[in-house]
């Protein structure tokens, strides 16, 4: 409880901050969570400048795109009764989920030193089915946290249940 209320007063205190570094904290974790549990790297084989490169992507990527985004949407469909909440998700699902992942997946080609015709040929083969992935999991997170999650957390609550979403996506954006 320490631990969440110290959380909660840096959020509050350092609201932009804090959810960025989240992201970044939490990107990371997903590729070690990738690279270990899913992988089978051992410490020895983990590659270091990867997980960097994900706490780079959470930090100076996702916090700020997702955490803008969720401020746009708040002021577009103000509210949180049952009807927002699905509103919301479905122009999440819809609009958002399909251009952010479109952008994160060429992304991390790019800073893994992709020329462009392969990070186009990885897009075209892994992009179909990261999405439709994406629709097992995320449609049903979000409408939870539109509905029930004020706006200051929904970010990080985003990105502890990504954590799982990050190690497959850390997977996908790191096969070859």
């Amino acid at each position: 409880m320490a631990l969440w209320r110290a959380y909660q007063r840096a959020l509050a205190a350092h609201p932009w901050k804090v959810q960025v570094l989240t992201a970044g904290s939490l990107m990371g974790l997903g590729d070690i969570i990738s690279q270990q549990l899913v992988e089978r790297r051992g410490l020895q084989e983990h590659q270091r400048g990867r997980t960097l490169t994900m706490v780079s992507l959470g930090c100076g990527f996702v916090g700020p795109v997702v955490g803008g985004w969720y401020k746009v949407l708040d002021r577009f469909i103000p509210g949180t009764t049952k009807v927002d909440a699905l509103k919301k998700m479905l122009l999440d699902q819809g609009g958002f989920a399909p251009c952010f992942l479109g952008c994160f997946l060429p992304l991390v080609g790019a800073l893994n030193g992709l020329s462009a015709q392969d990070n186009w040929a990885k897009l075209q083969r892994d992009y179909p089915d990261a999405l439709i992935t994406s629709y097992y999991l995320w449609p049903a997170v979000q409408l939870a946290n539109f509905y029930l999650v004020p706006l200051h957390y929904r970010l990080a609550v985003v990105q502890c249940v990504a954590v799982i979403w990050n190690s497959y996506l850390s997977w996908k954006a790191h096969r070859l």
